[in-house]
């Protein structure tokens, strides 16, 4: 969940401290099989990294700087965020495009900044206007593979968020959704740079979705819906039973010889096949 700007400082510590006990004690989280990330505002990240350290939780950046560390007043640096222990920075939003001018050449610039410093980018991607499935699909395809231009090898987390959902008292259709979904992963799954990247779906995400979803997408973007903890709590639920369906699903016959109750044929926890569900906050 990107808290965007609507919790002051005082509300966003009473959140994460809500929310980093209940990580904590939730299985799925604390023990790897969903994944979480917060992205609170700039000021934010020092309480944040306080209340989560320790904890599975990664804290992410609302943006980042194209620059590099010098003469450009007001930008935050992947290195400074890198240097306080950032892992993920939320790149290209519909809002940073549409109220800041924000390019696809300027977005990649940040993507390449990011990575160049271990930064995972949370690249947000999606159709202005409402379109086809098939028609949107090919759409965010082709955003997609502009957004990495030049971008160094990495894996990114491909967040699809359809502008026209943003906000909106629902979702996207479901169909619509997986439809754009797995064409993205189809295009990172393709492109060895991207090794270990994820698709994940955001815009009016919450609870219910991902289990309606199942294995079109990697996880949730959450926004406004995860405000409450437990509503998150259930978002993570949903996504803890996914985790383990895919489990089943990616565990291979035991060759034999081999020593039992080893799994086999699971693929790396960030790939996009992976038994690792994201619900991102």
């Amino acid at each position: 969940m990107s808290l965007k700007t609507y919790f002051g400082h005082e509300r966003a510590r009473t959140w994460f401290a809500d929310v980093a006990q209940r990580a904590a004690s939730h299985p799925a989280v604390a023990g790897g099989s969903v994944r979480f990330f917060v992205i609170p505002t700039y000021l934010q990240i020092p309480a944040a990294l306080d209340a989560f350290g320790g904890t599975p939780v990664l804290v992410g950046a609302q943006d980042v700087s194209e620059f590099a560390p010098g003469a450009y007043t007001g930008e935050v640096t992947a290195d400074e965020l890198a240097e306080v222990g950032v892992q993920v920075a939320e790149i290209g939003h519909a809002e940073r495009r549409r109220l800041f001018d924000e390019t696809d050449t300027v977005t990649a610039a940040k993507a390449a900044a990011a990575l160049a410093h271990g930064i995972t980018p949370v690249l947000c991607i999606g159709e202005a206007v409402r379109l086809g499935a098939p028609a949107a699909a090919l759409a965010n395809v082709e955003q997609l593979a502009t957004n990495l231009d030049g971008v160094p090898v990495g894996p990114v987390i491909v967040a699809y968020e359809p502008v026209w959902a943003i906000g909106a008292a629902e979702p996207a259709p479901d169909d619509h959704i997986a439809t754009v979904t797995r064409a993205l992963r189809a295009a990172v799954d393709a492109d060895p740079a991207r090794a270990g990247s994820v698709v994940i779906y955001g815009g009016s995400a919450g609870p219910g979705l991902l289990a309606r979803l199942g294995d079109s997408v990697d996880g949730l973007f959450l926004g406004r819906f995860a405000h409450d903890p437990d509503a998150l709590v259930a978002v993570w639920d949903e996504a803890s039973v996914l985790a383990s369906s895919r489990i089943l699903h990616t565990v291979k016959p035991q060759p034999a010889g081999e020593t039992p109750g080893e799994p086999h044929g699971l693929v790396p926890p960030l790939s996009s096949h992976a038994k690792t569900v994201e619900v991102d906050a």
